[in-house]
């Protein structure tokens, strides 16, 4: 059938303005895990919530322009606060987006997640996705019911970043208040404001307007299908706890740690540049040979580095302790040699 002159003219502007045809919009997948983007209160102005309450679909209705954006596929994968959840739920949001991410219909991944613990299965992700294709963790700091939520305008750059070619290869990313952040190194910084995520020692990947990226670095880092870590067959990493310093910390919790929980590895949230008491360090020093101990900083910002007078603690490589205790245990799938475990940190 021939097109109207209306018909062919309508198509012909609609390329002349960057418009997409439907037929080209990207596919992105959705998956969900609930937080606060999914959180529900009594009422708009009602601080007290609960978290992961409003399911997939109902977030995706809420946005009737992400149809305009990308084809968009939801999936709940977990419904709860972010801080719930385990291990387990990593390994299930990790493999089902390899085997998403292993089929041709599929050209990006959303997962809307809790802000609290974002950072953290944002970088776990970065280590264990096996594509190039974008990958996406979006949350918000006000509930669905909120007066002024900022969950919906989130999601929409978010769906619209996943189904870019320019997000390619940038490695898994981090999407709230118009910025891209880096899986590495993102963290939260304030209990409430919707700018609390941060980038505090390389900075943002770039700024989103309105579904529209721009870019202003990339991570030096390797990630993604870069790594060498596979998760497919395995069932639990290895133990690995944080310990906090502070003045008088007991030098015997190492015992415990060791003796007790029977860790595979420990990193120590330090003060200032990662430093350790002396009782600590005598103490840490009878098990350098037995296990991994990495030392990280309860600052939250600057590097980490290695340094001469704690030769057997390498330092984090300015990643907060909970980013480097997820390391750790993914290194520890590969060596348990000390020395080895501490070149994985200057790799990611």
């Amino acid at each position: 059938m021939k097109m109207t002159k209306l018909a062919s003219a309508i198509v012909g502007l609609a390329l002349l303005s960057g418009n997409v045809l439907a037929d080209d919009l990207p596919n992105v997948s959705i998956l969900a895990t609930g937080g606060t983007i999914a959180g529900s209160a009594s009422s708009a102005t009602n601080a007290e919530y609960t978290a992961g309450k409003v399911m997939i679909d109902t977030l995706v209705n809420a946005v009737p322009q992400l149809k305009d954006i990308a084809d968009v596929k939801g999936e709940q994968i977990a419904s709860t606060a972010s801080g719930n959840l385990t291990e387990q739920d990593w390994f299930k949001l990790a493999n089902r987006i390899n085997e998403l991410l292993a089929q041709d219909d599929t050209d990006g991944i959303v997962i809307t997640h809790g802000t609290d613990t974002i950072e953290e299965t944002a970088y776990f992700l970065n280590l264990v996705v096996k594509s190039d294709k974008p990958v996406v963790l979006v949350g918000a700091m006000r509930p669905s019911t909120a007066i002024s939520a900022d969950g919906p305008l989130n999601l929409y750059n978010a769906v619209s970043l996943a189904g870019s070619e320019s997000a390619k290869g940038k490695g898994v990313m981090v999407v709230l208040n118009d910025t891209i952040h880096g899986a590495r190194g993102v963290t939260k910084t304030n209990t409430a404001s919707v700018n609390t995520f941060e980038s505090k020692n390389g900075g943002p990947l770039g700024y989103m307007s309105y579904g529209k990226p721009s870019w202003v670095r990339q991570s030096p880092y390797k990630h993604t299908y870069q790594t060498e870590f596979d998760i497919s067959d395995i069932k639990a990493l290895p133990t690995v706890d944080i310990m906090y310093l502070y003045i008088e910390t007991p030098a015997e919790a190492v015992d415990y740690y060791v003796k007790e929980r029977k860790v595979d590895g420990m990193v120590f949230a330090g003060s200032g540049n990662g430093s350790l008491t002396t009782p600590l360090q005598a103490t840490m020093e009878q098990y350098s040979k037995q296990l991994p101990f990495i030392r990280a900083s309860r600052t939250g910002s600057g590097n980490t580095p290695d340094v001469s007078y704690y030769p057997e603690f390498p330092g984090s490589q300015g990643l907060s302790a909970q980013q480097a205790r997820i390391l750790l245990k993914l290194a520890l799938t590969e060596t348990q040699d000390p020395k080895e475990v501490a070149e994985f940190f200057h790799k990611y």
